[in-house]
């Protein structure tokens, strides 16, 4: 292990600004496994997690509404109301801030030794608000330490995040930047760089910095070999990638031992690719070594790739939260969203997952709603095809992705000014919205998803 140097990172999770949010087994992994690479080249580390569920001051703070927690790691945040933007004043719904409240995040900074470097995170486009924010109030506190913004919002709106008030913004994965962040702000070469072509070379993330330790993200992937329409995946990482099998497992199983977590969540779009390679000898080490654990796939795994083996071995490796990517029964727009699906797919993969021994409403099927020109037409047939093949299905809002192929059409197709203000992005917001596609269109399609 690196002897420590006297020089501190400080890594900050901001708060999400938004409509609604809810905790879908969300942590903010890349940021995790930056605090190992800087604890890895000799580092003091400080986390603060503005997403904090569980800050005991949030007990005695008047105005904010608490929230319930399921044991599987999920759940709402806390949260409260706030003015809405400007440029959203028009929206009838109530505007909130998720998370501990800004009172609490100053005394976590003042409680800190003064860092020599700080580093913000960023997701969604539309979250940017509460990462301005965190940025303001960090300045006010630690006036003459640099402040690098990096993450999602950071790599694809680069133009607009020079306004967050960071003195660097860096775009793309974390890690190819810290020899970079460590010469030019820390004044030190790089003890430890991981190699940029093999995913296990990375230090286990440090997750052991969680304020809430009741799930672990696990990564078994980077990437995607696809190139959807409305995906961000290509802009985001250089290519694809994948872990060893093994060694995701022993990663698994040491979270397991060593901290009890005994709730996983992966969500890695790409899990299923290569199943010969990659997840079915996974799925069988985790079976071998008799882990009981469980595993949660938010994201939409690539239905095509769902045989009857790897049906079976996903239930009797715990996998208990299953979501796959169809988009749509309308066979014009699988082809012209990616290609990577139809119907006979859905079909037999639903049939293989229940054979298997998961139930109807164990099958997650994200339905994409709002496409630039789309029909509320396409969404109900849609509904109506999965709900018929025994699977259940989801809505999912299109959220327009700047530099996407779907873009363009985006732009055309929005009464918004998608391109000059990013919270414009947001899904809640029906951002393509038509008149055969309505907002009212939309409550009444996810009423009908939910078999109401």
């Amino acid at each position: 292990m690196a002897s420590y140097k006297k020089k501190s990172v400080l890594l900050i999770n901001p708060w999400i600004y938004d409509f609604a949010a809810y905790d879908l087994w969300i942590k903010p992994l890349g940021l995790l496994y930056l605090a190992s690479l800087f604890r890895k080249n000799g580092y003091h580390v400080h986390f603060i997690d503005c997403l904090n569920v569980c800050h005991p001051q949030l007990k005695s703070d008047a105005g904010v509404k608490l929230v319930k927690r399921s044991i599987k790691g999920h759940g709402n945040f806390p949260k409260q109301r706030i003015p809405k933007p400007h440029s959203l004043r028009e929206i009838k719904r109530n505007y909130n801030r998720y998370g501990i409240t800004p009172d609490i995040f100053v005394n976590e900074l003042k409680s800190l030794v003064t860092p020599d470097l700080i580093l913000v995170t960023s997701v969604m486009t539309y979250w940017y608000p509460g990462v301005f924010e965190v940025i303001r109030i960090t300045k006010q506190t630690f006036p003459d330490i640099p402040i690098v913004l990096g993450g999602i919002y950071a790599t694809l709106c680069p133009e607009h995040a020079l306004q967050s008030g960071a003195d660097i913004t860096v775009a793309g994965a974390g890690e190819k930047h810290i020899p970079l962040l460590l010469h030019d702000f820390l004044g030190d070469d790089p003890v430890y760089v991981p190699d940029p072509d093999d995913l296990d070379s990375m230090p286990y993330p440090a997750l052991d910095l969680l304020p809430l330790k009741d799930q672990f993200p696990i990564l078994t992937s980077r990437g995607c070999p696809y190139n959807c329409t409305y995906c961000a995946s290509q802009l985001l990482t250089d290519r694809f990638k994948q872990r060893d099998p093994a060694k995701v497992v022993d990663e698994i199983d040491f979270w397991h031992k060593h901290f009890g977590i005994s709730q996983f969540s992966i969500y890695d779009d790409a899990l299923l690719v290569n199943p010969e390679e990659m997840v079915i000898p996974m799925l069988t080490e985790i079976i071998r070594r008799k882990l009981t654990c469980q595993f949660h796939c938010p994201n939409g795994l690539h239905i095509f790739q769902i045989t009857q083996k790897l049906s079976k071995l996903m239930h009797m490796a715990g996998f208990a939260t299953i979501r796959f990517g169809f988009e749509s029964s309308n066979p014009m727009t699988q082809l012209s969203s990616g290609g990577k699906v139809n119907n006979d797919q859905l079909q037999a993969a639903v049939r293989h997952l229940t054979d298997a021994g998961y139930k109807s409403e164990d099958i997650g099927i994200y339905l994409l709603c709002g496409l630039p020109g789309q029909e509320a037409a396409e969404v109900r047939d849609s509904i109506r095809y999965v709900q018929s093949h025994g699977a259940r299905p989801i809505i999912a809002e299109y959220s327009p992705i700047p530099g996407t192929a779907l873009w363009e059409s985006a732009e055309k197709g929005s009464c918004f000014d998608l391109r000059g203000e990013p919270l414009f992005h947001n899904n809640s917001l029906l951002p393509c919205r038509s008149e055969k596609l309505t907002p009212e269109m939309y409550e009444d399609l996810k009423m009908m998803a939910r078999g109401h």
